[in-house]
This record gives C-alpha cells, sequence and structure tokens, in this order.
C-alpha cells in the first residue's frame, strides 16, 4: 500500500512539474536575448543613436 501511495505523489508531482509554464531549463532564454532587451530599452531612452543600435544588435546577432 505505501509503494501505490508514494507512486501516485510521484506522478502528480512530476506532471505538476511538467505543467508549469515559464520554468525549468527549457524556458530559459538565451543570454542574447537579455542583451537586446536591454539595449532596445538604452536606445528608447536616447542614450545611443540608431547607427550604435544597429551596429550593436548586429554584432549580438553574429554570435548566435
Amino acid at each position: 500500500m505505501l509503494i501505490f501511495w508514494g507512486g501516485v505523489v510521484t506522478v502528480v508531482v512530476l506532471l505538476v512539474r511538467r505543467a508549469r509554464p515559464g520554468e525549468g531549463p527549457a524556458a530559459q532564454r538565451p543570454p542574447h536575448h537579455d542583451a537586446e532587451r536591454i539595449l532596445t530599452e538604452r536606445f528608447a531612452r536616447g542614450e545611443i543613436d540608431e547607427q550604435e543600435f544597429t551596429a550593436r544588435r548586429a554584432a549580438l546577432r553574429r554570435q548566435e
């Protein structure tokens, strides 16, 4: 009986872990996505001009 309930709990835990979106290794974004987001924010705030934005974004995308 103990083995049965242990199996049921294990299955439930595995299903709950799999059902949560946005968690686990598959949900992690590559680091260049964060860098592009920061670059876009800097451009939007006017910290960098369009030419610098375009050049840096191209450099980030070449690294993929």
